[in-house]
């Protein structure tokens, strides 16, 4: 026995065996130790004819008494249904018909293999009273949601149709053992974080704010967050949080002497220069380059439309108007701006009109609907011209919203409304990127194809091998987020502002989710950002050239999608064997009929006959949970960990001539810089959103990048290998080129004012040690949603 890694081993075993039985395909693994034992891999040398037979397996095993089943695993040979050979077809049965579960109910145990689907009905706990009641999201037109796995949990006694949830800190929540965090990173790391945030952090800085005001009182207090942290009186305290939090990764948080409780490391965003995120070149810059950059659409009609019903919601017009902006468009009129493509917008209007009175009344909120107006420089930057913030009329809803129009000054009371203008736009954008751009359009979306891939794709079929590494982590995560993050009451709930309607909101935006808009070439000329171009590899061609998330984003679409088209060619030559695939087509009947079913009826969907159908399909779901999932999330912290930059909340409305408020920002300097801090999210929530999202942004020890495999025998066949090899040179050059263009002065929107270089789409497919990728890098492309 020798040591490979922390925590593996490697046994030799060798036994008789008779070669004129064959080649072996599959073995049987019979554990009848007490405990269950994780396998990587079966390695048989000198198999004449053959070599070397490995067996990949990469599953945990319990004790025989377990299961009802032999437990299979085949060679890592890669086999279409029709090309099983014989003697293996029924265990190739046997093994997905398990994987299904179908007709068991649970409520499953930990050593249970069942992929089912449920709706989100255990976010709720009606038990505890009306106030923690949440409406069941997936079943229904009215509320519809992608599935997510079911764990077969008894209803609650209140109501039937809601599942019943384990108590918040128990993170064993079901998913199927091998979907587990079982590497390094996650049993030592985020499940135990958030369990430390919910348990020992939560509480300290509820303690915290109890004994000191409740406000920051100025922008050094916030500050003192990064440089001196929080700190508690009490010492038996301190020595019990340490308890409760018990590994390593996590006690970075804690000190290392003193009585210091939280300390946290200093955002990129004011690394280099704490007042460039005041600028309004970073202001817009950070939505071509920042953590949500896939919000930004070319402005077409002046002023701005609205899409709202106006027979329910009345006229939704902007009312920004020509006036407003005129002096502030370089010599153009609006008309030459709008032909010249140099009119952009972000446009949170109509997500968050419908919802504001309700937000409102909502202890502590102050939310408006924003929309933004940018203009596109001759230097490839964009300028803000205007932001209109709107709110419900106090009439009713049916006569439109009362609006007010803001535009950029750098000096006196109106730089200080300005500066709240921009804010009260950010929260916006902060909500919309946390429940939309990362939950429901990369973790929520996902998880289907996930259970789909589990319970109709062999994994010996050549899809179920493409796809499974980006799938590695991500049921367990949601689950986490479930029980932690997104549930009633939950932190998502206590620091963003929809609160209890933040999932309900994400079910409103799903009935309007495509899945073939997705592709992000298909994305971009959506949004008017791009437009149609044969000539280009991408066949779109860019109307913001310096724009760092669609620049890079193209590049890894472009590698990801060649991969893709190259692997599949080996395994359907022609349509005709796709068409014939019929785990090919269960799986995809599946993942729109039932993991999507709510949208079943859609005509958007690929009916999936074509190899051109299944490259499109796998590239954009490769894009989903590889780079769109890491431009979305890995920039978490960097940017929104100060977040004066990234407000989850505004608690006020914005001052007024003639009140106390607006006398403050008149005056200007400490008084000014309060009024701001005091609209925006208040200290606790701040405090405990960017202990989170500090978690969440960071890579783990163990991270597998875009174009690494943890499991190199993944296959046997050198084809796939040796386009697999290709996808990962093409990774690293693009690595150069990304090095090289965050270089070039002339490309100002690559680094900004913050002078942080975009790297959140570096692939980081070099670094095979893991040396550079671990932690809070704000670089590389995980293979899966893993956190």
């Amino acid at each position: 026995m020798k040591s490979t890694a922390a925590g593996e081993s490697v046994f030799r075993v060798a036994f008789e065996w008779d070669e004129s039985q064959g080649i072996p395909g599959a073995v049987v693994v019979t554990n009848s130790n007490r405990s269950e034992f994780f396998l990587k891999t079966l390695t048989l040398d000198g198999v004449p004819g053959k070599g070397t037979v490995v067996f990949v397996a990469n599953s945990w095993i319990y004790p025989a008494d377990n299961y009802q089943y032999e437990r299979v695993f085949f060679a890592n040979d890669t086999y279409l249904p029709s090309k099983m050979p014989a003697p293996l077809i029924p265990y190739r049965q046997e093994e997905l018909n398990i994987l299904r579960g179908d007709g068991k109910i649970g409520p499953y145990k930990e050593h249970d293999r069942i992929y089912r689907y449920d709706y989100y009905n255990d976010l709720g706990q009606p038990d505890k009273g009306s106030k923690l009641v949440r409406p069941v999201l997936g079943g229904s037109q009215e509320l519809p949601y992608p599935r997510r796995g079911r764990t077969g949990r008894a209803p609650t006694k209140t109501d039937p149709n809601t599942e019943s949830r384990l108590p918040l800190l128990d993170l064993n929540i079901y998913v199927p053992r091998d979907e587990r965090f079982g590497h390094l990173k996650m049993s030592d790391f985020l499940g135990y974080s958030l369990k430390a945030i919910v348990e020992g952090v939560l509480p300290i800085i509820r303690t915290y704010v109890d004994t000191t005001p409740k406000e920051f009182d100025s922008f050094q207090d916030i500050m003192e967050l990064y440089e001196g942290g929080l700190k508690v009186a009490n010492a038996s305290a301190l020595a019990e949080i340490k308890k409760r939090v018990p590994f390593e990764l996590i006690k970075s948080l804690l000190p290392v002497a003193g009585d210091q409780v939280l300390k946290l490391p200093l955002p990129h965003v004011i690394k280099e220069d704490k007042f460039a995120w005041r600028t309004d070149e970073e202001f817009a810059r950070e939505m071509l380059a920042g953590v949500n950059p896939v919000m930004i659409k070319r402005l077409t009609n002046f002023p701005a439309k609205s899409t709202l019903d106006p027979n329910v919601y009345g006229d939704h017009t902007s009312k920004i108007t020509e006036a407003h902006i005129k002096h502030n468009m370089e010599g153009l009129t609006v008309q030459n701006a709008l032909k010249g493509n140099r009119l952009f917008i972000l446009d949170h209007h109509d997500h968050f009109m419908p919802f504001l009175d309700k937000i409102n009344k909502l202890d502590g909120n102050f939310i408006y609907a924003s929309r933004t107006i940018l203009l596109l420089k001759d230097d490839g930057t964009l300028k803000p011209l205007a932001i209109e913030l709107s709110l419900p009329h106090p009439d009713g809803q049916q006569h439109g919203a009362v609006s007010k129009v803001y535009t950029p000054a750098n000096t006196g009371v109106e730089s200080q409304i300005w500066q709240l203008a921009k804010a009260y736009a950010s929260v916006n954008d902060s909500a919309w990127h946390q429940l939309i751009s990362h939950w429901l359009n990369t973790h929520a979306v996902i998880e289907p194809f996930v259970i789909a891939t589990n319970r109709q794709l062999s994994v010996v079929h050549p899809v179920h091998k493409l796809l499974s590494p980006h799938y590695r982590d991500t049921m367990n995560i949601n689950a986490l987020a479930r029980q932690t993050l997104i549930n009633a009451d939950g932190i998502f709930e206590k620091t963003v502002f929809p609160g209890k309607y933040a999932l309900e909101m994400s079910s409103v935006v799903y009935k309007n989710w495509k899945f073939t808009e997705q592709a992000l070439p298909v994305d971009l000329v959506k949004r008017g950002v791009a437009v149609p171009d044969p000539t280009s590899p991408y066949n779109v061609r860019l109307l913001i050239k310096d724009y760092p998330y669609a620049v890079d984003g193209l590049v890894i679409w472009w590698a990801i999608e060649r991969w893709v088209g190259e692997y599949l060619a080996i395994y359907y030559p022609n349509d005709g064997v796709l068409r014939g695939d019929e785990e090919l087509q269960a799986w995809w009947k599946e993942v729109r009929e039932v993991g999507h079913g709510d949208l079943k009826d859609q005509d958007w969907w690929p009916k999936m006959d074509t190899v051109q159908e299944l490259t499109r399909a796998c590239t954009i779901i490769i894009w989903i949970a590889s780079a769109l999932h890491a431009a979305v999330n890995f920039g978490q912290y960097p940017y929104a960990g100060f977040l004066p930059n990234r407000p989850t909340v505004s608690r006020r409305p914005m001052p007024e001539p003639g009140t106390e408020e607006y006398a403050k920002l008149e005056r200007g300097g400490d008084e000014a810089d309060l009024v701001f801090i005091h609209t925006i999210t208040s200290q606790f929530q701040t405090i405990l959103g960017i202990s989170l999202i500090e978690i969440l942004s960071k890579h783990s020890s163990d991270e597998v990048y875009l174009g690494q495999r943890d499991t190199p025998e993944w296959t046997s066949d050198a084809k796939a290998l040796d386009a697999f090899k290709r996808f990962g040179s093409r990774l690293v050059d693009i690595e150069n080129r990304i090095k090289d263009m965050n270089g070039n002065s002339a490309l100002k929107n690559r680094n900004g004012p913050v002078k942080m270089p975009y790297m959140l789409l570096y692939p980081n497919t070099s670094d095979v040690t893991k040396e550079k990728g671990q932690g809070l890098t704000a670089m590389g492309i995980p293979n899966s949603i893993s956190i």
